[in-house]
């Protein structure tokens, strides 16, 4: 029988589920962070990065959609937008439904780079699930993704 544990207000829990999130947290930051290194985003700042993959995942929005989605100021959000036009990996145009409006769209040079950026961590962490997993581990991780993925859907 497993121990239980408060976890904050409602019914206490298993220790195994504390210990559990606790991994996950853990394990997902270095595993982020890692990922990160794999590619060179020198030119782009995390909030800038962050603003063209959710576009890209998302599809176009204004920058007051933008901020809102990204639980950041709208400043913070129009100058990271105002970079990555700059750099023409974002495009800005007028709403057609409201002309007032500018709604922020991916380039084709920032679709190449997040390609680019997506290739060079998955290359890196298949080589690394290779050279350090056997084919039973990584069966277990691919159970393990799936079982996360049914918690992210919750």
């Amino acid at each position: 029988m497993s121990e239980t544990t408060e976890a904050g207000p409602g019914p206490a829990v298993s220790e195994s589920a504390v210990q559990a999130a606790r991994d996950v947290r853990v394990v997902l930051g270095r595993l982020r962070r890692r990922l990160r290194k794999t590619y060179d985003t020198s030119e782009l700042t995390p909030s800038q990065l962050s603003v063209l993959s959710r576009l890209d995942k998302d599809g176009d929005a204004s920058v007051s959609e933008l901020a809102a989605a990204e639980q950041v100021r709208h400043q913070s959000v129009a100058a990271a937008v105002a970079v990555l036009e700059e750099r023409g990996l974002v495009a800005r145009r007028p709403d057609p439904d409201d002309g007032r409006r500018q709604v922020v769209s991916v380039a084709d040079p920032g679709r190449a780079f997040l390609a680019d950026t997506r290739r060079a961590g998955e290359g890196w962490l298949t080589r690394v699930l290779e050279e350090h997993l056997t084919e039973e581990e990584r069966g277990t991780v691919i159970e393990a993704m799936a079982l996360l993925d049914r918690v992210a859907k919750s």
